[in-house]
């Protein structure tokens, strides 16, 4: 059963220049809904005016802003809705330093493949449909998360570590996958999928009340730095401890507790050494995408 009131299946038939309909009207709908009828605008023309003496979009990618007088095309019905989730990494995973990987992703009710030029097409066109389906293509995108993995700041758009645009069809089945070069130095990283129509607006659903088309995980190479530096401390401590234990056992050891004492000591200082050397060489890792000898990491440049 529909949330909305029985009166607000039909198209609210206003006045000119009058935003609200009739208190009689009103009287039947829930309160709940009536502040989006304050925001209600209608055009005679359906808006065909809407852009006018603003700067136009013009297929290219405007910094600046512009305005689009593109309709937005056509709209699939509720049971072919996108729906999409990441395979490959895993949500949480940790992956080694610098490696290459691939990125794996599932999108259902995509023709994916169409992918129109991004420098001189941009949202230039209407999403279309192929046999109901939304024509297009999906990308991923990489972000930094900085040491935090539960971090309260949200990433900045305009600053990330990797994108792509994935042009092909896939396996055809709705498979589709981007290769990360060369990998990620050690960090904490979030990881979308982007999923769009031909001419790279983002893809337009029948219905409000929907799950998500897009899918975002959150994954940490080398251990991300902030568990490097756990690690190192916890460690550190710990041979810390071993040390003093040891030597504690052997300089009170007597007798028959010499032995236990050189043996603890012994074992104590040989854990503690072993530990320590482990600590030290990650202690060798300098902040975000730094090792000793290595340049830091900076965004690579990666088209639509």
């Amino acid at each position: 059963m529909s949330r909305w009131p029985a009166r607000m299946t039909e198209p609210l038939k206003l006045k000119k220049d009058k935003l609200l309909p009739s208190r009689e009207h009103s009287n039947h709908i829930t309160s709940q809904y009536r502040h989006l009828l304050m925001i209600y605008k209608s055009d005679d023309a359906n808006f065909i005016n809407f852009c006018t003496g603003k700067t136009l979009t013009n297929g290219l990618q405007q910094d600046g802003g512009s305005c689009n007088g593109i309709v937005m095309g056509d709209i699939p019905a509720r049971n072919n809705m996108i729906s999409c989730i990441i395979l490959n990494p895993k949500s949480g995973e940790d992956l080694d330093e610098n490696e290459s990987f691939n990125v794996d992703i599932q999108v259902d009710n995509l023709v994916a493949g169409s992918f129109t030029n991004p420098d001189t097409t941009y949202y230039t066109a209407p999403q279309q449909l192929v046999g109901g389906k939304i024509e297009g293509h999906s990308h991923v995108t990489i972000q930094s998360l900085g040491n935090n993995i539960n971090t309260q700041n949200p990433p900045d758009p305009d600053n990330f570590v990797f994108f792509k645009g994935i042009n092909d069809a896939g396996n055809g089945q709705g498979g589709l996958r981007a290769e990360v070069d060369g990998g990620l130095p050690a960090g904490v990283y979030r990881l979308c999928t982007i999923n769009s129509a031909s001419n790279h607006q983002p893809v337009v659903m029948p219905v409000a009340q929907r799950g998500a088309q897009d899918d975002c995980i959150r994954f940490t190479v080398g251990k991300g730095n902030n568990n490097n530096n756990n690690n190192n401390n916890n460690n550190g401590n710990n041979n810390n401890n071993g040390n003093n234990n040891g030597n504690g056992q052997g300089q009170g050891g007597q007798n028959g507790g010499q032995n236990g004492g050189q043996n603890g000591g012994q074992n104590g200082g040989g854990n503690g050494q072993g530990n320590g050397n482990g600590g030290a060489s990650r202690r060798n890792r300098y902040r975000f995408g730094r090792t000793k000898g290595r340049r830091p990491f900076t965004k690579r440049p990666f088209v639509a």
